[in-house]
């Protein structure tokens, strides 16, 4: 009895010990998502594609991260030449405004409706730029004046179901006359979108498209495809600034239970992530490892504080500890993924990747 009562003892110590460590992944997980500016891991209930603006930002960030790490501002969006390390990409999600009593110069009327949910409190909105896509179709009237008018207003008062659309309070903010469609409009609502983040104030756009000059040419509007608002921001507590990078020397070869960088691939599949991170697939983080012996060198990145406590250890080894290996220089990576809300986010970190390792 003794013996099962101990083969008992040890399986269900065993289990205690898997169920720990199991919430413990859980507790560091939820962490990490949270410095994420996650609420939750995202599982992607139908993601949208990926713009191809954030497409091509990932790549340049990428190869420039390759090529030089020392001149990369992960908080510059140079593309816009604002301050930020988040670029959302907002799908618009209002509806078309169908009228009782239809104008025929009135081609469209929708309303724009964007959710800035995602957006965090700390965060720093630093631009906005609307987007308005139309096919590949193109219309011109020779010898005419632009046929198509577009007006796009800020909503200031939601309309009540049976409520005309006259009755909707609005304020013009661009009025545009064109002659093509396949053309896409941007237009910079950086200071509309701040106010968006205030309580009660997000009640969206309203875009009429008309065509007062030309009859018949309200129909090409099929050839619509949507309007997006691409939002820049700026997370304070992801940017603490430029590293100052130390000065680098060759540790022998030779040496190599030495403090220094060691490889570290880290896979996003391995850890469950692949679903709703779209790239990379992982990156190369590395780590730090090895032994600050007595004495210590310029070549281990050392402190004058560690130099003294080596010197200490030597003179005491049971009373005072050895300094230890630890990042020194880090560099931020580019993380391009589906945020809780289904967005497509990229989204720059600090400290992701270990460069250099010294004694402290």
């Amino acid at each position: 009895m003794g013996l099962l009562h101990l083969l008992i003892n040890v399986e269900v110590g065993l289990l205690w010990v898997l169920l720990v460590a199991g919430m413990d992944l859980k507790v560091q997980e939820s962490l990490l998502l949270k410095s994420l500016g996650l609420r939750i891991k995202p599982s992607p209930r139908s993601p949208a594609p990926v713009p191809p603006l954030l497409w091509k930002m990932f790549h340049k960030r990428t190869l420039l991260s390759a090529r030089d790490k020392k001149h990369k501002d992960a908080c510059w969006v140079e593309e816009f030449g604002v301050p930020g390390n988040i670029i959302r990409v907002f799908p618009d999600q209002g509806g078309f405004i169908h009228r009782e009593e239809p104008q025929s110069w009135l081609c469209l009327q929708k309303r724009l409706y964007f959710n800035f949910s995602a957006l965090e409190e700390t965060e720093e909105l630093t631009m906005a730029q609307l987007q308005i896509k139309f096919g590949q179709n193109s219309y011109h009237v020779p010898g005419s004046e632009p046929p198509f008018e577009l007006s796009l207003y800020r909503a200031s008062q939601i309309a009540l179901r049976g409520m005309s659309t006259h009755s909707y309070s609005r304020k013009l903010l661009v009025e545009q006359s064109f002659m093509h469609l396949h053309k896409s409009f941007l237009f910079n609502l950086t200071e509309v979108a701040k106010d968006w983040r205030n309580a009660g104030k997000n009640l969206g756009l309203i875009l009429e498209i008309a065509a007062p000059r030309a009859d018949g040419l309200c129909s090409s509007l099929d050839s619509f495809v949507d309007t997006s608002l691409l939002v820049i921001s700026l997370s304070p507590k992801q940017c603490k600034g430029t590293r100052t990078k130390r000065s680098s020397h060759y540790v022998p070869v030779g040496l190599s239970n030495i403090c220094k960088p060691r490889r570290l691939y880290i896979s996003f599949s391995d850890i469950g992530w692949e679903n709703w991170i779209i790239a990379p697939q992982g990156y190369m983080a590395n780590y730090c490892l090895g032994e600050c012996p007595f004495p210590l060198t310029e070549e281990l990145n050392s402190t004058n504080h560690a130099i003294l406590q080596t010197m200490v250890h030597s003179l005491d080894p049971e009373g005072t500890p050895q300094p230890c290996c630890v990042p020194v220089r880090l560099s931020p990576i580019s993380i391009l993924y589906y945020d809780n809300d289904d967005n497509v986010v990229l989204r720059h970190y600090e400290d992701m990747v270990v460069d250099e390792c010294g004694c402290r």
